[in-house]
């Protein structure tokens, strides 16, 4: 069999350089792909389009990954603007959400990683914490800190030991969304990672595995997608 096709979505940024270029366009930090292809699938990159055809786009994929990125805004789980909270990214939202409810509704495996993770969440109905502290280094730095697994989750499975990954989020799942149980947790208590159970293969981590060497996450989602 050849390697399973991993669509992961993309920021959308009204400026961004390269070479002589200053344009609106559609990023990836090479952590995501780069990740995906050690772990031996082939990365596609799915850009915000409009949502209604995220099915269209996941029935061609293996799996999903949602990357990290921008605050979820707070209308999407029916709360009001912290202060702290940053700016809307509404096309991501619309479109992340689309290809989350594509992914459920197909059986088709899915990470959620940081933002994705609390996306799954919002998905399924449930809430964030709008701020949290600790688990931003400093700005535009990774921090690092131990996650422990929950025994008998799909996680733990994954990855049965505690262990320290790269961090920055200030943002974390409050309450969960339906069918969703917690599966690790930092000291702090944060919830760090979440599955949904009876599902094909669902996973979000609050972390950012694409900045470590740890693929063992990773090669469980190309594993399913496989």
């Amino acid at each position: 069999m050849g390697r399973p096709l991993i669509g992961v979505s993309t920021y959308l940024e009204s400026r961004a350089r390269w070479g002589v270029w200053e344009l609106e366009a559609a990023l990836l930090p090479a952590g995501y792909p780069r990740l995906v292809q050690a772990a031996g699938g082939l990365a596609a990159m799915l850009p915000p389009d409009d949502p209604p055809l995220a099915a269209a786009a996941v029935a061609r994929l293996d799996g999903v990954v949602v990357a990290g990125g921008p605050d979820v805004d707070p209308a999407r789980y029916g709360a009001e603007r912290s202060p702290r909270t940053g700016p809307a990214a509404p096309e991501r939202d619309a479109w992340e959400l689309a290809l989350i409810r594509a992914a459920l509704d197909s059986g088709t495996p899915l990470l959620g990683i940081c933002r994705g993770m609390q996306l799954l969440n919002v998905a399924l109905g449930g809430t964030l914490v709008q701020h949290v502290d600790g688990h931003v280094k400093d700005v535009g730095v990774f921090g690092r800190h131990e996650v422990t697994p929950v025994p008998g989750s799909l996680y733990a499975s994954l990855v049965p030991e505690s262990c320290a990954v790269p961090t920055y989020h200030h943002q974390a799942v409050d309450r969960l969304g339906e069918g969703l149980l917690v599966s690790a947790h930092a000291v702090d208590g944060t919830v760090e990672a979440i599955e949904l159970p009876g599902s094909a293969w669902v996973l979000g981590v609050q972390w950012h595995p694409e900045m470590g060497e740890d693929l063992r996450v990773v090669r469980g989602l190309v594993g399913a997608a496989s």
